[in-house]
């Protein structure tokens, strides 16, 4: 049996949602423990020109929804970039996730080889959906998820490797 591009792609994003809204669980327990703004991690980065710990979690849905939009006819939900409270970001993971919930396998059927263009900046290239989902999308959508715990990690939350492997039942 070979895979699909659902199998490849929608569990996987989903998978990386449950690890994102455990780490703002001990995000959230983080600040109340030490007695800190949530605001702190909210703004949170690893080096001036990344995105806070909010962006890294904004950035994993708009990923997974617009590999969804590129790859079928489906209109993906916009969702603008306001979060400003640990709710407000399991909100929108909840919104993203339940959005992939309702993409259904065939929607994507025989997207492997539709063509996809990309272009940001100096990077302008046509992939097949197969090359596009396995070389760009998914590699984008786990930067953000590993920018996003290291950035907790390196502000003191104690998150290491199986918090990003999360649940394998």
């Amino acid at each position: 049996m070979s895979l699909s591009m659902h199998k490849i792609s929608v569990p996987a994003f989903i998978r990386g949602f449950s690890v994102l809204s455990t780490l703002i669980d001990k995000a959230e327990a983080f600040t109340a423990e030490k007695k800190i703004s949530p605001a702190v991690l909210f703004s949170a980065r690893l080096a001036p020109d990344m995105l806070p710990f909010s962006g890294q979690i904004q950035r994993a849905s708009d990923t997974s929804k617009a590999t969804i939009g590129r790859l079928t006819t489906i209109e993906v939900p916009k969702f603008p970039d306001e979060e400003a409270s640990f709710a407000e970001l399991r909100q929108r993971i909840a919104n993203t996730v339940a959005f992939l919930e309702s993409v259904g396998q065939s929607a994507l059927d025989g997207s492997d080889t539709k063509e996809v263009t990309l272009s940001a900046g100096q990077l302008k290239v046509t992939l097949s959906g197969e090359e596009y989902v396995l070389k760009f999308a998914l590699p984008n959508f786990y930067f953000h998820v590993t920018t996003a715990q290291n950035i907790l990690r390196h502000n003191g939350i104690q998150v290491g490797k199986l918090d990003y492997i999360g649940s394998l039942g």
